[in-house]
């Protein structure tokens, strides 16, 4: 009897932390639940310029990278596939569809160290920085700049691919300040 009182008062506290992660997660979920993963994926996406198997960590809002989006098809760390085309950057997370950003999306990619749930050596990530979709903010709260989160496999890849993706950003916005 001397062990119940504590075992019982133990599974209630557990149980009370477990709806409100539950809780948590579904409130962020409904708030993130206008944001679209990505773009349309256009029918030629042009030629494939570099890709690298990853470690998908997250998508946060810009300059918040301790505060995850609940995006479908972004919302949990996954093994993933990133390619680079002419078009734009495809990130296939496994058990997701491909999500599409096209070139023009993009704002920047760098190294970080830091993103929500995942502390590695200096510049161990690489930080995607991209637009979301026009009309996929909800409210006044404007969070269509976000930046994603990978963590290269093989860090032969992460100079080709880190390069590439420069180099098709800088071609898109050239191309929209000429027209």
């Amino acid at each position: 009897m001397d062990r119940s009182i504590p075992a019982i008062i133990t599974g209630l506290v557990l149980l009370g932390v477990l709806v409100l992660m539950w809780r948590s997660w579904r409130k962020r979920s409904r708030r993130d639940g206008a944001f679209a993963a990505g773009y349309p994926m256009p029918e030629d996406t042009g030629a494939a310029l570099a890709g690298a198997a990853t470690y998908y960590v997250a998508t946060t809002p810009r300059d918040a990278p301790l505060e995850r989006l609940a995006i479908r098809g972004l919302g949990f760390r996954a093994r993933a596939a990133v390619t680079v085309t002419e078009a734009g950057v495809t990130l296939d997370l496994d058990g997701n569809q491909p999500v599409f950003i096209a070139a023009s999306a993009i704002d920047a990619v760098g190294a970080a160290q830091v993103a929500i749930d995942r502390v590695v050596e200096t510049d161990g990530l690489v930080c995607l920085g991209w637009r979301l979709a026009p009309g996929a903010t909800a409210g006044p709260d404007d969070r269509r700049a976000v930046d994603s989160f990978f963590r290269i496999i093989d860090p032969n890849d992460r100079a080709r691919l880190v390069d590439s993706i420069r180099t098709i950003a800088a071609t898109a916005h050239q191309d929209e300040s000429e027209a």
